[in-house]
Formats: structure tokens, sequence, C-alpha cells
């Protein structure tokens, strides 16, 4: 994955996928402030090179979901660009829309409610092709490219004329994986891909993702709430908060050096086996997470911040570069010393 993670560091000038500062509000009922505008996203901007993995991970209701489906075209963002090799999706339509919508797939979360209990494996992997009608056309071809996918996921051609009740969770999200690669996509977004699954079979999914990347050259965007998932797959991570994205960098950066006070305390609740950081307290947080509906001004994370002052109230913070990192970057007015994240002194006291 090095090689991966230098091929997408040279790609940041000229990204697959860009995006610049997109919001995205939702009405609800109202707020015991009577605010009825939730902004599940507020100012996110990221960039995905080729063949790249891009971790995205935060706590439940941060936004993560409401971006996958964005970048989807499920969602509309209210302002800012999503780019997709320099172009605007958003402003295609008809055919160009269609050919476009075959460049980004999704592998979703669940693969017992995700697969048509009706169809066979090989018509839930080859339905993607009835709105890609000049794709296999003939009915001899598009078998031949089922057992092809099926073969590629590590599944027999037989495999095909099953029904998804036949077939094992970890099997189940094999079959996601392979209709995802059946309009050879770029881009795959994969929510939360192995949650549901036993941990021996997590495992193999993780590796067969590696494997096809290095195969395929496809670029991921791997949305978790399990860091070590993440840390494992990732090229690079981008925590989120309450709609924003408070830091960004490579894998190791994120994980062994936090400059976020948040995105310290995530990690620090990830299990560790290295040694240099295995001795790192566990940061508890104070309070719960606010409401979506009435966050705090200024910096978000502030009312359970240990080392919050005024101007956190006052002011959004900026984006701050990590010395040396061009791509480390955290929003926070007092970004945290890496010596003492590494040795542990970070535990905030009550």
């Amino acid at each position: 994955m090095s090689e991966t993670l230098v091929g997408a560091v040279r790609d940041q000038q000229s990204p697959l996928l860009e995006v610049r500062d997109v919001t995205k509000t939702f009405h609800v009922a109202k707020s015991p402030s009577g605010n009825n505008r939730l902004r599940a996203l507020d100012g996110i901007s990221l960039t995905l090179g080729r063949g790249e993995t891009l971790g995205l991970v935060g706590e439940s209701g941060c936004g993560k979901s409401t971006l996958a489906r964005t970048l989807m075209m499920l969602e509309r963002p209210d302002a800012g660009t999503v780019l997709f090799d320099g172009t605007d999706p958003f402003a295609m339509h008809g055919k160009e829309l269609l050919a476009w919508r075959r460049r980004v797939q999704m592998v979703f979360q669940d693969p017992f409610a995700s697969l048509n209990a009706r169809m066979t494996a090989g018509e839930i992997i080859s339905e993607p092709w009835r709105a890609h009608r000049d794709m296999y056309r003939s009915s001899k071809d598009r078998e031949a490219r089922v057992h092809e996918l099926l073969h590629l996921v590590g599944m027999r051609p037989s495999d095909a004329r099953k029904s998804p009740q036949e077939f094992s969770g970890g099997q189940r999200q094999r079959i996601g994986i392979a209709r995802a690669l059946a309009l050879d996509p770029d881009v795959i977004i994969l929510d939360e891909p192995v949650s549901a699954l036993d941990l021996s079979v997590q495992a193999q999914v993780l590796n067969l993702l590696n494997e096809l990347q290095e195969r395929l050259g496809v670029s991921y965007i791997f949305i978790s709430h399990d860091l070590s998932v993440v840390r494992f797959v990732a090229d690079r991570v981008a925590v989120m908060y309450l709609g924003r994205i408070i830091e960004t960098g490579t894998a190791e950066e994120v994980f062994d050096s936090p400059r976020h006070p948040y995105a310290a305390a995530l990690t620090s609740a990830s299990p560790r086996l290295d040694r240099s950081t295995a001795g790192r307290d566990k940061i508890i947080l104070r309070d719960e997470i606010p409401s979506p509906l009435d966050p705090p001004s200024g910096c978000r994370f502030r009312t359970r911040c240990w080392q919050a002052q005024d101007i956190c109230a006052e002011q959004a913070p900026p984006a701050d570069q990590a010395p040396g990192s061009p791509l480390h970057l955290s929003e926070c007015h007092f970004p945290l010393d890496t010596i003492r994240v590494r040795s542990g002194e970070l535990t905030p006291t009550p």
C-alpha cells in the first residue's frame, strides 16, 4: 500500500475525486431552541487519488452516510462542488449521467438485506447491465462475465444458480462486491462492509478487497466505526465530527500522531499491538456529543475538549498543517504535540 500512497500524494494536484466545501442540510422536527435545520455536512472538503483507499471514521450521526449518499448522487448538496476527473456529475444529464454512474458503485453494510432473495446470485450480479444495456449484450457474454466476477471474488461459477439464502454472510458480501465490480467502476464506496460479519470472515473479505485493488486499480472510500479495520485497509484517513472533517492524514499519521483532540480520543480507544503506542492511555471524553440541530459555536468539539479556551467558542478553527506533513491537516486552535500523544500524556483531567 505504500506505493499506492506515494501515487496518491502525487495525485493531489489532479485527484480522481475532489469534494470542495460541500454542505447538506435537512429539514426535521424542531429542536428545543426552535431550529428545524439539521446541517449534516458543513463545509466538507476531501480528495481521493487513483488506486487509493480513504478511510472515513467518526461516531454515529457525524455525517459519514450522508457524504456517501451525496457522492453516489442520491443526495444533492446545497452548496459546494463535487468533481470527478475534473467534471461535476451534478451538472450531467441523460446518457452522460448514465455513463458516469458506472464509475462509482457501492457495497452496503448488511449482506442479508442488500441482496434480493428472489433472484439468483447470477441475476444479482448482472442486474446493473439492465440499465447499462451496451455492456455484455448477449446472454452468453453476460453468463461468461458473471462467472469471471464470481471467480474474481473467490467463488465458483456454479454459485451463479444459487439464491442468497444458500450462502453465508461472507459469501453474500462477496456477491455484493461482484455486483459493484460488474460495471468496471473507478471508485467503490464501502459502507461498513464487514461490520455484520464474524471476525474470521472479516479478515477474508478485507484481504479480498486489498487483492482486488492491487489487481484492478480501483479506489475505495471505506466507511467504518471499527478503527482497527480502517487502519488495516486505508492509505489516508478522514475523521468526521458533527458534519465536519476535523482531521485528515495518512493512516499512520492519524493513528499514531493525531493532532486534533477528538481524533486522539477516538484512536486511543482502538486496540493496539505495536509497542510504540501500546502504553497510551484511553482518553475518556466528558459529556455527550451535542445535537447536530444545535451545534456549539466556534469549534464544534469544544464542549467535550479538555484544552478548550475562549477562542474555541468565538472562532471556528482554521485548518492547521502538521510540520513536514503536507497531507496531515487538523481543525484545531491548539493542535496536539506529537511527542505527548505518543508518550500517553494526553489523558484529560476530570
